[in-house]
């Protein structure tokens, strides 16, 4: 004759079940508090810096950042002209446009930097205005804070970045591996 009952073992598959059910749960709402597209912005840029300053290293050509409130775009210095013009030979370093409820504000030199919009009555062959970041063919670079903020929650991700061109996640002090 038989008990009538469940096995440990047929309890434990139960409660890892329930557990890996829980656990995908807690991760799709985001209960952790961060902002994932705000820490997507951040990462991104963080990159789109980094590969700009080596780019500006190995071609010798001067690139900058221009942001907006809700938009930024990266230029080039077109030294037979004499003036800054978007730079579109790789579409990588295109105009970009934050998410809807996410927006800039900018920290140069420990004073905060208004950001404009573009002039929507500005011809189309005008050149833009000269970008707030420099990233320069001897490497150096403008130091900055580049907070992204969600408008509603406030959530944050601060991109930092020193003369040297170096830029990263977080405060105004680089991890010892930043680069």
């Amino acid at each position: 004759m038989r008990n009538k009952g469940f096995t440990l073992v047929e309890i434990l598959v139960v409660l890892v079940i329930i557990a890996v059910v829980i656990a995908m749960a807690v991760l799709s709402i985001n209960v952790g508090g961060r902002d994932s597209q705000v820490d997507e912005e951040g990462r991104r840029i963080v990159g789109l810096i980094g590969l700009l300053h080596d780019q500006a290293l190995l071609e010798g050509r001067d690139f900058g950042m221009l942001i907006e409130p809700q938009a930024y775009e990266f230029l080039v210095y077109d030294n037979l002209r004499e003036r800054w013009r978007p730079y579109d030979e790789n579409p990588s370093f295109r105009r970009r446009t934050l998410p809807k409820g996410l927006s800039f504000s900018l920290v140069l030199d420990s004073r905060p930097i208004v950001l404009k919009a573009p002039d929507p009555n500005l011809p189309t062959d005008a050149a833009p205005p000269a970008p707030q970041l420099a990233i320069a063919a001897s490497g150096e670079g403008t130091p900055f804070e580049l907070a992204i903020t969600r408008t509603d929650t406030g959530a944050k991700s601060l991109v930092s970045g020193d003369a040297f061109g170096k830029t990263w996640l977080g405060g105004p002090k680089p991890p010892p591996h930043a680069s």
